[in-house]
């Protein structure tokens, strides 16, 4: 059984409100605290006082500048160094270590090297989330541009086409889908980098607002702001998934 893409929705949202009915009940049938274990009600309330009141814009606005910047940062370096190393391998075999190297020390280890370096507020945060979306996007362009078909890219040989006319019209085309596959990866790091960043170096944001909800142990905030960066995460990948229908359109459609 196939479902149509409206009936997903339907059914995607008929599960939340399941699950969101379920614990409302189950947290009242327990009595547990806000405190541990607020139910949706009390989530719902504090996060519309929240907005209704302008406590939670000015760090959803943070968290997004920090984010797209960051996001912007990591992928034009990434996709760079993707190209780049997929046509040098003498390249590839010098930087890959290093780049490797970078992706396997915990970022959050690294955040108060950064507040050193960068200083305590938003360039740090938006240098750790560059930092951590980079290598998804990179490591898929070498992929795209390095199993491109031997024999389109014989033929394109035959023809006389340059370097730059193989990559561009051959390599970059083909191996489209992957490297969108890869944009997609960044953008879900990108909005962990930003929260991650913003426990430690940053005095605003949403990251900074869960910090600050669990010292006042005010639990329905915290999970207010989980909401917000849930919302927040899913326009951003829906806007992904658009962006990425858009690109492969001219290699979709059927003459």
């Amino acid at each position: 059984m196939t479902l149509t893409p409206i009936q997903s929705r339907v059914g995607s949202v008929a599960l939340l409100l399941v699950l969101l009915a379920a614990w409302e009940l189950a947290s009242r049938a327990a009595g547990l605290s806000a405190l541990v274990l607020p139910a949706p009600s009390a989530v719902g309330r504090s996060l519309w006082t929240g907005l209704a009141s302008g406590y939670l814009w000015p760090h959803i606005l943070a968290t997004a500048m920090e984010l797209l910047a960051g996001l912007a940062i990591g992928c034009a370096i990434g996709f760079a160094s993707g190209v780049l190393m997929a046509e040098s391998s003498v390249l590839q075999g010098l930087l890959k270590p290093y780049i490797v190297v970078s992706q396997v020390i915990p970022k959050l280890a690294l955040m108060p090297l950064f507040i050193v370096w960068f200083g305590f507020g938003m360039t740090s945060t938006v240098v750790i989330t560059a930092l951590i979306c980079f290598f998804p996007l990179m490591e898929n362009t070498v992929t795209a541009l390095q199993q491109v078909d031997p024999q389109r890219l014989e033929l394109f040989r035959m023809l006389g086409a340059s370097r730059r006319q193989t990559l561009l019209r051959l390599k970059l085309p083909s191996g489209l889908p992957a490297i969108l596959a890869g944009l997609r990866v960044a953008v879900v790091l990108a909005l962990v980098g930003a929260v991650v960043g913003e426990f430690i170096g940053a005095s605003k944001g949403l990251g900074a607002l869960i910090i600050a909800s669990q010292g006042m142990m005010d639990t329905p905030l915290m999970f207010a702001v989980l909401v917000v960066i849930a919302a927040l995460g899913l326009a951003l990948y829906r806007a992904t998934l658009s962006l990425e229908r858009w690109l492969l359109a001219p290699y979709t459609q059927t003459p």
